[in-house]
């Protein structure tokens, strides 16, 4: 396996851990929001209760403290999830581009090589020619 290979396979080994790690962000994400959701039914379901019955009104007020509490805390979560989110989208796209490079460098040694085996078949054809040429002369 050549050097180019070699890091060929690095990289794509790190893209793939990079996504690996984006995709577990993005569950971990997505879960928060789900969360949040139901917090904010659950608030919805007990302010509709309260309203029902004169007995739950009377906790409504502490319940609405303690929910917005929990909704802050959660949207923080959130927050904090999103910047990783950013940064682990952006480590895979420097993770992509690296991969990029190598191959471009891989190609362009491939060619390389390629033009110099070209050239040298030429000069021992030319060699075998003049040889010929200076036998039959």
């Amino acid at each position: 396996m050549s050097w180019t290979e070699s890091l060929i396979k690095l990289a794509g080994y790190e893209v793939e851990n990079r996504q690996l790690r984006l995709t577990e962000i993005t569950k971990r994400l997505a879960d928060a929001e789900i969360r949040l959701a139901v917090l904010v039914a659950e608030g919805e379901a007990e302010t509709k209760h309260a309203g029902l019955d004169a007995e739950a009104g009377w906790y409504l007020a502490g319940y609405s403290a303690g929910l917005k509490v929990r909704k802050a805390a959660l949207q923080a979560e959130i927050e904090a999830i999103q910047a990783e989110e950013r940064g682990a989208r952006d480590a895979l796209a420097q993770a992509f581009e690296e991969q990029k490079k190598y191959e471009q460098v891989a190609e362009s040694a491939r060619v390389a090589d390629a033009k110099e085996a070209k050239r040298r078949e030429n000069a021992e054809l030319d060699e075998v020619g003049m040889r010929l040429a200076r036998r039959s002369a």
